[in-house]
C-alpha cells in the first residue's frame, strides 16, 4: 500500500523525445522539473517514425535539424532542470568528436544539459566542457567508480553536474539497481554536492516511488510511469521492492572522491551495451542512407 505525502523534494523529468508528451504529462502533473533525451527516444518521436515509415531516411544535417526543432519545442515547457541532449557515440568516438557535438548541441537551447556516456572519452569530453562552462548530465552509469570519475574530473564547474544511474537495466541482470542509487548518494555525502543524482531507467511505479522515498536529487521517467502515477495520486511512499535476486546485491564501495578521474575502473559491460543500442538506433533510424 502506498502512502501519500504533501512534500516533494526529488525533481521530476520526463524521459522522452515527443513534445506532444511533455506536454500531456505536464498538464496531468501540474508541473515538470525537466526532460531528457537520447538518440532511441528521438527515432520513436511520432514525426521521425512517421518519416521513415515513408522510406525516407535524414541526411547527416537533416538528422541534427531534427533533434534541435524537438528539444527547442521542449525547452519552453519543462523546469529548472532543463533538457537533456545526449551527443551520437559509439566505442570509437573521441573525446573531442563529442565535444565539438557538445557545443553545438548546447547552443539549441538555454537550458540545455548535454549527455555523455560514462567512459574514459566521455568523462574527457565532459571535462572539457564544464571548462568551457557547459552544463552535462553523465548517462549509462552502472558502478560507483563511473559516479566518482565524474565527481572528480568536473570539479569546479560553474552549473551541477547530473550523473544518471540505470536502475532498471541492472534489474534485467539480476542486480537491485536501486542499490547503487543508494551507494552513489551515501558517497556523495562526502562531496561538496556540484554533482546531483539523476536516477534513470524507470521501468515501474516501484522504481519511482522507491526513489522519492529516498530523495534522491532528481529522477527520469516515461510517460507511461508517470501516468501511472498519477492516477495512483502521486505517492512518494511505498512498500518496500520485493525480489529475488539471481546475483549478489551491490555493496558499498568506500572511495576517495579526491583521486584523479583516471585512477577509477571505468569499465562495465552494460555501458558499452548502452553505447551500442544507442548508436544502432542511430544508424537505423536517422543516419544518412547509403
Amino acid at each position: 500500500m502506498y502512502k501519500m505525502i504533501n512534500r516533494r523534494k526529488t525533481r521530476i523529468l520526463l524521459d522522452s523525445g515527443d513534445s506532444g508528451e511533455t506536454v500531456r504529462i505536464r498538464g496531468l502533473l501540474g508541473y515538470l522539473d525537466g526532460q531528457t533525451t537520447n538518440p532511441s527516444l528521438i527515432a520513436s518521436n511520432p514525426h521521425v517514425v512517421k518519416y521513415l515509415a515513408s522510406g525516407r531516411r535524414f541526411t547527416s544535417h537533416q538528422e541534427s535539424e531534427e533533434y534541435r526543432t524537438i528539444v527547442q519545442d521542449i525547452s519552453p515547457l519543462v523546469g529548472s532542470a532543463g533538457v537533456s541532449i545526449e551527443v551520437f557515440a559509439d566505442a570509437t568516438t573521441s573525446a573531442e568528436h563529442m565535444f565539438e557535438q557538445g557545443r553545438e548541441m548546447y547552443a539549441w537551447i538555454d537550458n540545455a544539459y548535454i549527455k555523455y556516456p560514462c567512459t574514459g572519452e566521455g568523462i574527457r569530453a565532459a571535462q572539457m566542457s564544464v571548462a568551457s562552462g557547459m552544463r552535462v548530465n553523465m548517462t549509462l552509469c552502472f558502478s560507483q567508480a563511473q559516479a566518482a570519475a565524474v565527481y572528480s574530473a568536473t570539479k569546479g564547474t560553474a552549473s551541477p553536474v547530473y550523473v544518471s544511474p540505470f536502475i532498471g537495466h541492472l534489474d534485467g541482470i539480476g542486480k537491485p539497481g536501486i542499490d547503487l542509487v543508494k551507494n552513489i548518494q551515501r558517497m556523495f555525502l562526502q562531496g561538496d554536492g556540484h554533482v546531483l543524482l539523476l536516477a534513470a531507467s524507470i521501468r515501474s511505479l516501484e522504481h519511482l516511488v522507491h526513489c522519492l522515498s529516498i530523495d534522491v536529487d532528481m529522477v527520469t521517467v516515461p510517460s507511461s510511469i508517470l501516468s501511472q502515477w498519477a492516477i495512483a495520486n502521486f505517492p512518494v511512499v511505498g512498500p518496500p521492492i520485493m525480489h529475488t535476486w539471481s546475483g549478489d546485491l551491490i555493496p558499498y564501495e568506500t572511495v576517495d572522491l579526491e583521486q584523479p578521474w583516471e585512477s577509477f575502473d571505468l569499465s562495465h559491460a552494460l555501458t558499452t551495451q548502452g553505447i551500442e543500442r544507442f548508436a544502432h538506433d542511430y544508424e537505423q533510424a536517422l543516419a544518412p542512407a547509403s
